[in-house]
């Protein structure tokens, strides 16, 4: 059940925040702006008040345009805010490589890299169940079996 789905531009939702069982789905597509990170900011410090700890977090970035370098210290403050609320794992779902950098470097930068897995879409078929076993029961994306 989605939270919100502000920030939109011609239409199309910028970040969405969902309940999900094993805590939170973020979405981000498009391109995102230093407006719509701190609307998603406030919307989150909202949603973690009413979350069970500890929670896991799956991030589908897979058609989400590079970050602007002001809205990547904003996305390292809502890191770090989920980090202090009690986020356990999280898993990021990508398809562009460079995308996937920026991500990695954003969570060393927060303090989050070893909660996190990073999740190439292009490649993995089973993306979505590979994120859920890691969120939910630390089955390592990286270490799987094929």
């Amino acid at each position: 059940m989605p939270i919100n789905q502000m920030g939109t531009q011609a239409g199309k939702s910028m970040y969405k925040i969902e309940h999900v069982d094993i805590g939170f789905k973020l979405t981000f597509a498009g391109i995102v702006t230093k407006i719509d990170v701190a609307h998603w900011f406030e919307e989150s410090r909202r949603a973690l008040t009413m979350c069970k700890k500890p929670f896991g977090v799956i991030v589908d970035m897979r058609n989400l345009d590079l970050l602007p370098a002001d809205v990547q210290a904003e996305i390292v403050k809502g890191q770090m805010l989920y980090r202090e609320a009690g986020l356990q794992r999280s898993a990021v779902i990508l398809s562009d490589p460079i995308l996937t950098m920026q991500s990695m470097r954003l969570a060393k930068n927060s303090g989050i890299y070893h909660y996190e897995r990073f999740i190439n879409a292009s490649s993995d078929a089973q993306w979505e169940k590979h994120a859920e076993d890691w969120v939910a029961c630390a089955v390592d994306p990286d270490l799987k079996q094929s």
